[in-house]
């Protein structure tokens, strides 16, 4: 069992544990002349075989992993060379916040799909049924809305959902209006108005950054939204664009619909790439490239 903050040694134990790291980082070093990290996945934390042991390495003879070096480029044309860009909601408002609030003063569009916009939804008086959204959050979905509107982001929401009266692929289905979900029902997949808008805003783009569907994609009667985003993203890389598709979630969608050799890059790590896009230094990488 770990120890619990609130623990009166919890400062001792996290000092031995951190000395203990150090040394089995020592130990793994003593075996190799060079030190290469393939492992984008992991470069968020600061584990012993992912960071620490490059500190036993002098600076030529640590080098990150082609993986790693494509996701680090992939990563710095979205967010340093990118032109006109956006990126797209998923589930939770919770994961994502901190990123939507970095990403305000470097995109010209912000769409919100997925179960997180029902909060902002909410957040705004509508009647959402029984749909997906975080309570807590409400204050600070409004925030992000008056801060976009502040910097001349456009943040597009759906104008209407796909709701179902149950979560399953067998639930009675009809579009609403985004805000008025009747109680006992739940969005469940982006509208065509919706799709209608987010497509001009796509291929409009020169950069696009896309993670976490916009509805239960899993539940083949539910998959269209996310499905359409999908080739709305291929299309504009196809004509130009860079795209970027990073999150479990919107990997496996590019990949069930068969898009993934069609987009610009399809990141292999979901949590490392939205904390270098929250404007995070990722340890794995500063560990190699010394930042």
């Amino acid at each position: 069992m770990g120890i619990e903050k609130d623990d009166p040694n919890y400062d001792a134990a996290k000092k031995e544990m951190k000395a203990r790291q150090t040394e089995f980082a020592k130990t793994l070093a003593s075996y190799a002349d060079v030190y290469v990290n393939d492992a984008f996945g992991t470069a968020h934390r600061r584990h012993a075989s992912t960071a620490v042991i490059a500190d036993f390495f002098d600076k030529d003879h640590k080098m990150l992993g082609l993986l790693m070096e494509k996701e680090v480029t992939a990563i710095d044309n979205v967010m340093k060379n990118a032109q006109h860009p956006f990126i797209i909601g998923g589930s939770k408002v919770s994961s994502k916040l901190s990123v939507i609030k970095n990403l305000l003063d470097k995109v010209d569009n912000l769409i919100i799909g997925g179960g997180m916009g029902y909060t902002f939804i909410k957040a705004q008086g509508g009647h959402i049924g029984d749909s997906l959204h975080e309570d807590d959050l409400m204050p600070e979905a409004l925030n992000v809305i008056a801060a976009a509107k502040e910097k001349g982001v456009n943040l597009s929401l759906s104008v209407a959902t796909v709701a179902g009266d149950s979560f399953s692929n067998d639930a009675n289905r009809q579009t609403v209006d985004i805000y008025n979900i009747p109680d006992g029902w739940e969005g469940m997949d982006a509208s065509e108005a919706s799709l209608a808008n987010w497509k001009k805003i796509i291929l409009d783009s020169k950069t696009i950054l896309w993670n976490g569907p916009v509805g239960v994609f899993e539940f083949e009667n539910f998959a269209h939204g996310t499905g359409e985003i999908a080739k709305y993203v291929a299309e504009a890389t196809q004509n130009g664009a860079y795209s970027l598709v990073g999150g479990g979630d919107s990997v496996a969608a590019v990949n069930k619909f068969g898009l993934a050799d069609q987009v610009s890059y399809v990141s292999t790590g979901g949590g490392a790439m939205l904390e270098a896009i929250e404007g995070k230094t990722l340890p794995g990488v500063a560990a190699i490239l010394g930042e």
